[in-house]
């Protein structure tokens, strides 16, 4: 099954680091970042789990759930985790979901459905696709991804960057533009009409083309 942003996210019952978890009750009426990681013990996973740490608050402010899983069992989670914090600092305080069969990886398109069901003897390579990010809204359904490769490690700095902007779309009926950063200006979207756009902007906006209307960011 390929995912795309706006398909519903799927839904799985899974143990976890914090317990088992019912991944669509688990999200609720929350946001939700997914990410995902090709194996325990590995060196730009430890530091990118433990970038999350660091980030959590911020994350949880803006009324997002941080969830990590990775092709491995929740044991071997428990014993990164000590690694984790030991090497950068924070201890992680979100569940990492354990996926010794590589189902829930499969459900989310990161490997074939011909790669069997273990993680046992499966090295890191093998897994190099599963290095996914998912950013999921309250109604469960795709908003953003990102995908890197196993030797860059993602910015949890762009992706905040990113919630916020989903976020943004979601209340406001606005875009970001190219390296925006919060309390720059943003763009109404193409699908609000010029005079839904007075309502909610009277004093007008920016038009360099006709095609973009600029707004100072709404609060």
């Amino acid at each position: 099954m390929t995912l795309r942003i706006n398909d519903e996210v799927p839904d799985f019952t899974a143990e976890t680091t914090q317990g088992a978890v019912n991944f669509h009750e688990w999200i609720g009426d929350s946001w939700a970042v997914l990410f995902s990681h090709p194996k325990d013990f590995t060196p730009v996973c430890t530091t990118e789990l433990g970038a999350a740490a660091a980030l959590e608050d911020e994350f949880s402010r803006r009324d997002c759930k941080l969830i990590g899983i990775s092709v491995d069992g929740v044991d071997d989670h428990q014993r990164w985790s000590g690694d984790i914090e030991r090497v950068t600092g924070h201890a992680v305080a979100y569940p990492l979901i354990g996926d010794p069969t590589l189902e829930i990886v499969k459900q989310f398109d990161m490997l074939p459905a011909d790669a069997g069901d273990t993680s046992e003897g499966r090295t890191p390579m093998d897994n190099a696709t599963a290095r996914s990010v998912f950013v999921i809204g309250p109604d469960k359904r795709i908003k953003a991804t990102l995908t890197y490769p196993m030797s860059t490690g993602r910015n949890f700095v762009e992706i905040l960057r990113l919630l916020d902007s989903c976020q943004l779309t979601a209340q406001r009926q606005v875009a970001t533009p190219a390296n925006w950063q919060q309390g720059y200006d943003v763009v109404i979207l193409p699908s609000v009409s010029d005079e839904d756009a007075r309502e909610k902007y009277p004093d007008g906006w920016e038009t360099p083309v006709p095609y973009i209307r600029i707004v100072p960011q709404p609060d």
